[in-house]
């Protein structure tokens, strides 16, 4: 006998057994079938659930043992080259059936249990979920607040030294404040480098209506225009900031106020700024700011039902799925 015959010989036999083996396997699982089901007639509810775990076992026990016996006479007949692929096949073929045995129990066991444990399961994983957000969300927020202090440092040591050319006329508008308004009207006054050395003035919550009525109508000053105003949630208080032009004296200056966070009140800009409006619903609508003696303060991009202030370092979702 040639050695191409002898190989197709090989090959016969090979397939024969293989036909062989899957022919006893569908048997094998029939007549378990047959006896699960038989067992299962004559059996009490609550020794069915445990028949059907136990017959299931066996079933995995003996599907495993013919998958290892087949495994093992394929290894003998097959070179070192098709072992590894035949064992890779294996393992995958075994796990995708274990995959598929945990899938059907699980769903056996729901299909099992009352309606109230299910519900319970459901009230517990939607806690699990909320407590987690809520644990990102605060990490976060500590997170940002070190980043915001390493930054401020940052900025502080790079901070030139040499006069702004803006100085002088900061000076000239702090002299003013100060000698309309009062010596203690600011808390701070500064040249801001990172945003393009604009003069910044820092109010005292009482005085900022004061200091912007002052800045808006005084004649040498003259900032007629309001270019900017928003609020920001700091963790430890709130802040408005508001960004004013004169074109009188080609001039730009920010004003900004810190509030407590618990009870953010400030008056309202609008009387002397109409395009103040909007903005200061934002800054309600989203951080919870009020401006009281605004003409009509409401939520502009949320609902009135809506709960919480999404800009607010910790905010949570009143739903847990939004």
């Amino acid at each position: 006998m040639s050695e191409k015959e002898d190989l197709a010989k090989q090959k016969a036999e090979a397939a024969a057994k293989a036909k062989a083996a899957a022919a006893a396997k569908a048997k094998a699982a029939a007549l378990a079938k047959k006896q699960a089901k038989e067992e299962t007639a004559e059996k009490p509810e609550g020794e069915i659930d445990l028949a059907k775990q136990k017959a299931a076992a066996a079933t995995k026990a003996k599907a495993a043992a013919l998958a290892k016996k087949q495994a093992k006479e394929e290894t003998a007949e097959k070179p070192e080259g098709e072992m590894d692929a035949a064992k890779q096949k294996a393992a995958a073929a075994a796990k995708a059936k274990a995959a598929a045995l945990a899938k059907k129990q699980a769903k056996e066991e729901a299909a099992e249990k009352p309606e109230g444990e299910m519900d319970a399961a459901k009230q517990k994983a939607a806690a699990a979920a909320k407590a987690k957000a809520a644990a990102a969300a605060k990490a976060k927020a500590a997170a940002a607040a070190k980043n915001r202090t390493a930054v401020q440092e940052s900025e502080e040591a790079d901070t030139p030294s040499e006069i702004s050319p803006n100085q002088s006329k900061l000076d000239q508008i702090v002299s003013a404040i100060e000698s309309h308004v009062g010596q203690g009207a600011l808390l701070e006054n500064y040249i801001n480098r990172l945003s393009k050395d604009v003069p910044t003035l820092v109010a005292n919550p009482d005085t900022y209506f004061s200091i912007a009525k002052f800045l808006r109508y005084n004649e040498q000053l003259d900032f007629s225009y309001l270019s900017e105003l928003h609020g920001t949630d700091f963790e430890s208080h709130m802040e408005i900031y508001v960004h004013l032009h004169s074109f009188k004296m080609n001039q730009s200056v920010a004003l900004k106020v810190k509030l407590d966070r618990d009870t953010p009140v400030i008056p309202s800009l609008v009387p002397l700024w109409s395009g103040a409006n909007w903005p200061e619903c934002e800054a309600y609508d989203l951080l919870g700011i009020d401006f009281y003696e605004h003409p009509d303060l409401k939520r502009i991009l949320l609902g009135e039902d809506w709960k919480g202030y999404p800009l607010r370092k910790d905010y949570e979702p009143y739903d847990v799925e939004v």
